[in-house]
């Protein structure tokens, strides 16, 4: 299967520029970008399943660059339905220099920054040499700013299209880049970037863009009860990950494992036949697990996630060091105390329990473990001195109920 049948295949490919595109992607040897704005000082999931297309085409023998946009993000892509905050410039640097590091240690390839190129031009060049280029009608016909109209659009969010544009001409000048890779919402801006190529220089460049990675209810891919899943694994734990991938829906992991893995087409098909008969071993959902995890963290990473994944499932979490502890139970309701606690109280304090007497029919009932062993006594004392790292306590309440109580 060659490259453009494969990324169809998996569905890669939306909108291409040109009916040419096919045999040039199948050649090699182009030189293309992705970008991302540093809206963030992590990137997240939804960057990551963009953002392997660029390992995918290198593969293939083209030469990727990744754009980090230091310029673009002081303006902000527009949204469908309202304005980008803007952040600071100082907020924006520290973000380009965090995704810079992040992006080159999990690709390797080279990293820009359009703010280089762009800090430079002052406004009356910006208008002869970009803006005569743009036809406002043109600009209007773009969807992006269709449906921004009746809301309203400010000029520094209309502007953001030109600006992308002679991202795309500077490194087509000077980096001989003749391709732009994106997400489908990005269409409108690719073909600018292509216009002012042909207007500028007379050359032809080119363009695709990929379909959003989404959950079945039409919402972005990578985010978990609003939360982001971050690359970063100070930010989303190796563990969280793997909780997340586990727990994706059974009618889209195998859309998920074509986006986001490396494994062929005849291992996919063998994992959607087993997730169609035997969907309760989550096979395809472990594959998918294991494959991002060990790419972005290693298998190390991976294997401690599994580890922990199992000793909760377990119950034996007295084996988890207090690092594990907060990496898998980050988002568990946490309460604090300074003085050692009654196992009553300490089910209150910690929301497990309404009242002393919810508390009682719990403890005596035997669905309330502390620290992963079963308590019944209700004159058991919870103790800093026996907390994991004398300053967790990890209170669970029948078989899926987890709270925290951290000691002071």
């Amino acid at each position: 299967m060659k490259i453009y049948d494969e990324l169809v295949w998996r569905g890669l490919i939306k909108d291409i520029s040109s009916p040419e595109l096919e045999e040039k992607l199948n050649n090699g040897g182009l030189t293309f970008y992705i970008g991302t704005d540093p809206t963030g000082d992590s990137l997240h999931i939804g960057h990551f399943s963009s953002f392997l297309i660029s390992k995918r085409l290198k593969d293939a023998g083209h030469n990727p660059i990744l754009l980090v946009g230091g310029a673009t993000g002081l303006i902000g892509d527009p949204k469908p339905d309202t304005e980008r905050p803007m952040i600071t410039k100082e907020q924006v640097t520290h973000n380009f220099n965090c995704l810079k590091k992040q992006a080159e240690d999990i690709f390797g390839f080279e990293v820009v920054n359009n703010y280089d190129w762009s800090k430079d031009i002052n406004f009356i060049d910006f208008l002869r040499d970009y803006g005569k280029y743009f036809n406002i009608n043109y600009m209007l016909s773009k969807e992006i700013i269709k449906s921004r109209l009746d809301l309203g659009i400010t000029y520094t969010e209309f502007s953001y299209m030109i600006m992308q544009a002679l991202d795309f001409l500077w490194l087509y000048e000077n980096k001989e880049c003749m391709m732009q890779v994106a997400g489908q919402d990005q269409w409108g801006n690719i073909t600018a970037g292509i216009e002012l190529i042909r207007k500028k220089t007379g050359k032809e460049a080119y363009g695709f863009t990929m379909p959003l990675l989404t959950k079945s209810d039409g919402t972005k891919f990578g985010k978990t009860n609003g939360k982001a899943i971050w690359l970063d694994k100070e930010k989303t734990s190796p563990y969280e990950m793997y909780q997340f991938f586990i727990n994706s829906e059974d009618d889209k992991v195998i859309d998920y494992l074509k986006f986001l893995t490396f494994l062929t087409p005849e291992e996919i098909m063998e994992l959607e036949e087993k997730n169609k008969t035997q969907p309760h071993l989550r096979e395809a959902h472990k594959a998918l697990a294991k494959e991002v995890i060990t790419f972005l963290h290693g298998s190390e990473a991976y294997d401690e996630a599994v580890h922990i994944s199992e000793l909760l499932f377990s119950g034996a979490i007295n084996e988890l060091s207090l690092a594990q502890v907060k990496a898998c139970l980050s988002g568990v309701p946490t309460s604090k105390t300074n003085e050692d606690l009654n196992i009553l109280d300490a089910l209150i304090l910690s929301g497990a329990a309404k009242s002393k007497r919810e508390a009682r029919e719990f403890t005596k009932g035997g669905s309330v473990l502390i620290n992963g062993n079963k308590v019944t006594d209700e004159t058991f004392t919870v103790k800093k001195a026996e907390a994991f790292g004398e300053e967790m306590t990890v209170i669970r309440r029948g078989k899926k109920n987890y709270y925290l109580i951290q000691h002071a």
